[in-house]
């Protein structure tokens, strides 16, 4: 398989029950079977808040989502250094063109650039990739 990027909606989808799906668990896979994957540099930021937000909703608890935090930090994953001096030019582009947050947008243009299957679970990130030619994992 090319590379892949990981979003995190797919990230949270392998490491909440209750978020839990096929497509994030056969992410979970790839990633584990030696896939290279890369991440826009927000990334972990982004997933630490999703799994504090779940702790503090009472979707987990604060041992869940300890163990899920650092199996997060273990992934072999490579957080891309060009995402920030992308936002603005990019990335902001491809925010406009395809109504998606810039957050989302990271993860399209760095999925375009490196020539990566996007694994997300979020309806209009699929649809924009769709649109610009990306390929969806799996």
């Amino acid at each position: 398989m090319k590379a892949l990027v990981i979003d995190g909606s797919t990230t949270l989808g392998f490491v909440l029950a209750d978020e839990q799906t096929p497509n994030s668990l056969a992410a979970l896979e790839a990633i584990e079977n030696g896939t290279p994957t890369c991440v826009p540099a927000h990334w972990c930021v982004e997933v630490a808040n999703g799994l504090i937000m779940a702790e503090r909703r009472k979707r987990a608890s604060q041992a869940d989502i300890t163990e899920a935090l650092n199996l997060v930090a273990a992934l072999p994953v490579a957080a891309d250094d060009e995402t920030a001096r992308r936002a603005g030019s990019d990335t902001a582009a491809l925010a406009r063109q395809y109504g998606l947050t810039i957050y989302d947008a990271a993860y399209l243009e760095l999925a375009m650039r490196r020539g990566a299957s996007l694994a997300t679970t979020d309806n209009a990130l699929a649809k924009a990739a769709k649109a610009a030619g990306v390929t969806l994992f799996p």
